[in-house]
């Protein structure tokens, strides 16, 4: 596991694994179903390498948290950097997503910071940054 993990919160928990494997090649490593036997407590994701975590809502549950997860209307305020080795695999990954659901939020575009860089947003309310370096050849 990385030194650092995020943990995102969603309405619709199995869905959200299901999009996630869809749209950027999630492999579900752990599901914790809840006591109630509906929601997943907690999954454990991989993607590109890297491990994402997340559980269902528990909003009316402070014994687990009550955590609230973002709406489509007001979108989470972190996002989720997923790093690539090239830039190719930032404009793969950004039309898988969205072609899987995700809202474009900025093309894949290169950057003053010499990567390949796009944003997105899925349908639970995340944010989601595809970043890659640029080859030496085509920094500006």
């Amino acid at each position: 596991m990385q030194p650092i993990n995020p943990y995102l919160t969603v309405k619709g928990a199995a869905e959200a694994i299901a999009f996630y494997q869809r749209a950027f090649g999630a492999k579900e490593n752990q599901r914790l179903q809840a006591p109630d036997g509906k929601r997943i407590m907690h999954a454990d994701l991989t993607i590109n390498g890297g491990t994402v975590m997340l559980s269902d809502e528990f909003a009316e549950h402070p014994e687990h948290g009550a955590v609230f997860a973002p709406s489509q209307d007001k979108p989470a305020p972190v996002a989720t950097v997923i790093q690539y080795a090239k830039p190719a695999e930032v404009d793969a990954t950004f039309r898988r997503a969205v072609e899987a659901g995700c809202r474009a939020t900025l093309e894949p575009h290169d950057t003053f910071w010499e990567a390949r860089f796009a944003m997105l947003a899925d349908p639970f309310g995340h944010r989601w940054m595809l970043n890659a370096p640029l080859p030496k050849n085509k920094k500006k």
